[in-house]
């Protein structure tokens, strides 16, 4: 029978590596995995890559991980925003990598990878200092600038419901990377606020088949996450 629930944060993140890229999901806080990223913290792994929309806010969370110093690396594409505190001081002290992705183009590349597509051409970039050192070619008479698939390790993911069988579906604006960050991982792991019996869920409404989700734990916003 298959049953990819877990009974708690701990069986959830487990073996998640030092050096990993991990894919986090979430707009800012709307569909970030909380609960996850605060058992990735407890759960130790360091020297971490972390795929996100912006550089965390406040000091809890994402921000709180990179406070503690285990992230290397940061690609995103809102790397200052309102309370990025954190990744502003580790940047201007050296102490943090970052790679800047149009919010389009990040999609794309993950879209990329979970299609096995190895890579594609884009005109956004090109003519300016992000497409520097990308290999560019001309298509009708405009330049493209070529964006290789990006692939994770892990990702961590926020739906409203999920089965036993994987199956994710998303409420509202919380359908935003969550989806193309979940196909793009060896290892997908997801939160979520309803567990539902098998075919609860109409088939229409399932955003992420379960074939991309390895782990599934239900965490209601406000309880304890673990």
């Amino acid at each position: 029978m298959i049953n990819k629930i877990v009974q708690s944060m701990a069986e959830a993140l487990e073996g998640v590596k030092d050096g990993s890229t991990i894919l986090i999901g979430g707009f800012g806080k709307v569909g970030q995995p909380d609960a996850l990223i605060e058992a990735l913290i407890e759960q130790g792994a360091t020297d971490l890559t972390c795929v996100c929309n912006n550089a965390g806010t406040g000091r809890e969370g994402l921000a709180r991980l990179m406070e503690l110093r285990r992230v290397r690396k940061i690609i995103c594409s809102f790397p200052r925003s309102t309370g990025s505190v954190v990744f502003e001081e580790l940047y201007k002290e050296g102490k943090i990598e970052l790679e800047i992705v149009p919010q389009g183009t990040m999609a794309e590349r993950m879209r990329a990878a979970g299609a096995g597509v190895p890579a594609f051409y884009t005109a956004t970039s090109h003519g300016t200092l992000l497409a520097r050192g990308k290999e560019e070619r001309e298509f009708g008479g405009k330049m493209y600038v070529m964006e290789r698939a990006l692939h994770g390790d892990v990702a961590l993911v926020e739906a409203w419901e999920g089965d036993r069988w994987g199956n994710l579906a998303y409420k509202d604006s919380g359908r935003n990377f969550n989806p193309v960050m979940a196909t793009a991982a060896a290892l997908t792991i997801a939160q979520v606020a309803h567990i539902r019996e098998l075919g609860e869920i109409d088939p229409e409404r399932v955003h992420t088949p379960g074939l991309f989700v390895q782990r599934v734990i239900e965490f209601k916003r406000g309880a304890p996450w673990t």
